[in-house]
């Protein structure tokens, strides 16, 4: 009977499945593509804001309209609405949206691991912090409507 010796290399490379899924590896996947699909969100914004009004890099009148709050999207239907017909405010709106949109999420998927290993106390303190989280969102909204 002849052992065949064993590749360590191969050993070393290959992973656990729960070394891949693991609660740190998955939040910190969140964090960084959610920054990073805001930085591309508000960067086609501004790209596409400039392409289809040049005269915003010459005209300080006209940037001061751009920065004009009441020619931005505030409702969430305005800003879809803007996305569909590529008006770059909307892509920039939509951007700081997924930015704001981050944290929270983060909060959910640490209740859910939380959920997950049976960890009680954490659940309750991170189901609390999810509520007042959302609870700012919805006080925020009603002093803006």
């Amino acid at each position: 009977m002849s052992m065949e010796p064993t590749n360590p290399s191969k050993a070393a490379v290959a992973q656990p499945p729960e070394a891949t899924t693991s609660p740190e590896l998955l939040i910190s996947n969140l964090l960084r593509y959610g920054v990073l699909s805001s930085l591309v969100l508000v960067a086609l914004g501004m790209l596409l804001t400039f392409a289809h009004h040049p005269d915003y890099f010459s005209s300080g009148e006209a940037l001061q309209r751009l920065t004009a709050p009441e020619h931005t999207p505030h409702q969430l239907g305005d800003v879809m609405e803007g996305v569909k017909t590529a008006r770059g405010r909307a892509f920039v709106m939509m951007g700081l949206l997924v930015m704001m949109a981050i944290p929270v999420l983060r909060v959910a998927v640490s209740l859910h691991v939380f959920r997950l290993q049976r960890d009680r106390a954490f659940v309750t303190l991170t189901s609390v912090v999810l509520v007042l989280l959302m609870l700012s969102f919805l006080l925020g909204r009603a002093e803006l409507g």
